[in-house]
């Protein structure tokens, strides 16, 4: 038995209402240029849009003019998404709150996840939409998951409910000790003071 093995998510497809509101909100309020425009091609009634995140993937949203934006949270159950998170710069992050105000978008705030802030709210469909931006940048030659792993045996081993800034900090410096080679002899903290 051998594994399929995955290299990323190639896209996300999500159920639309009409077109014009796929369009407002994707583009509109996240500012993910619409790159590609065809019909579903399972069902000729429906529109498929494509947007881009921002890294070159894509998400695409099932339109059909006779369905209405619905403002409810969307289903919860098992199988179901709970929501979708969104990778931001801090910049971008610093002014989510003003921004989302400033359109009368209701929003959970700032949520310091440890690892990450985040903010939440909810599309004119009920999906929820996570705007997340992480507190560190991976070394060179190194992935956010790469930096994530390390953090997490880090908490683990400091026996710490959750993963905080020293488990960042102190995995993005074993990783950088393992990757980069030095002409040091002894690379242990020094006190040059």
């Amino acid at each position: 038995m051998r594994k399929l093995q995955a290299q990323g998510v190639h896209h996300i497809t999500l159920t639309g209402a009409d077109r014009q509101t796929s369009i407002d909100f994707w583009e509109g309020v996240l500012g993910m240029p619409f790159v590609f425009d065809q019909p579903n091609l399972d069902d000729p009634d429906e529109g498929h849009l494509y947007f881009d995140p921002g890294d070159g993937r894509l998400i695409t949203i099932f339109t059909n003019e006779n369905r209405k934006p619905v403002h409810s949270r969307t289903p919860m159950d098992p199988g179901c998404v709970h929501h979708i998170a969104f990778n931001v710069s801090k910049a971008t992050w610093m002014q989510a709150v003003e921004r989302l105000d400033a359109r009368g978008i209701r929003h959970s705030g700032p949520k310091d996840r440890g690892f990450m802030d985040s903010i939440y709210f909810k599309d004119p469909l009920g999906l929820l939409i996570e705007l997340a931006c992480y507190k560190f940048e991976p070394p060179l030659g190194c992935s956010h998951a790469d930096v994530m792993i390390e953090a997490h045996r880090q908490r683990v081993a400091a026996g710490d409910d959750h993963i905080m800034e020293v488990h960042l900090a102190d995995a993005i410096e074993l990783l950088v000790r393992r990757r980069q080679q030095t002409l040091s002899g002894d690379r242990d903290p020094k006190d040059p003071y």
